[in-house]
């Protein structure tokens, strides 16, 4: 069973001593601390503080004994309950970042440019093995005429027809794309 507040202790609390609102705090600081954490505060004990920050100052003008001591005091307790409720609702909640928590996804620029490319590599795919060849090693990897006419086994003159074969296809291509109805 919890300590009861002595009618002595309660006058002296009353009177304003010291060794009173000491009292006040030992015996009833148990019963605001469950208060708070039986509504679920997250920091009951600095509440529970709080209320008899707000008491102290205030003991001398209670009236109704001990009743109206633990009236009082539980309704400071209310209200400082009260204002961390609406503290709570305004305060966004954080959490750290979890990576593997997160669902969102972005696309990187790499995907979109990829993605873009669809309509090209369709394109391509209409011309032959050789001009695609060309095209893809001269622009995609920027490699010169006699390069890419080292890796095809070709003369750069061939290199050079096949490019300008593959372009001139692909012009006529396009152009066929953007009169089409889609």
């Amino acid at each position: 069973m919890a300590a009861q507040l002595t009618d002595d202790e309660l006058s002296a609390a009353l009177a304003g001593e010291p060794s009173g609102f000491s009292a006040v705090y030992s015996t009833m600081s148990p019963a605001v601390l469950g208060y708070f954490r039986a509504r679920g505060v997250d920091d009951p004990e600095a509440l529970t503080q709080d209320v008899f920050v707000d008491v102290l100052p205030k003991l001398t003008g209670i009236k109704g004994g001990h009743a109206g001591l633990r009236t009082f005091l539980f309704s400071i307790a209310h209200a400082r309950l009260v204002d961390y409720r609406r503290r709570s609702a305004r305060t966004p909640q954080l959490t750290e970042y979890d990576p593997l928590q997160d669902r969102r996804f972005s696309n990187s620029a790499e995907d979109d440019v990829l993605g873009s490319l669809g309509g090209i590599s369709s394109t391509l795919s209409m011309l032959n093995d050789e001009q695609r060849e060309v095209l893809i090693l001269r622009i995609v990897a920027d490699l010169s005429v006699e390069q890419v006419a080292g890796i095809m086994n070709k003369t750069p003159g061939a290199v050079k027809q096949l490019q300008r074969r593959g372009l001139i296809a692909l012009r006529e291509l396009v152009k066929d794309k953007d009169h089409t109805p889609s």
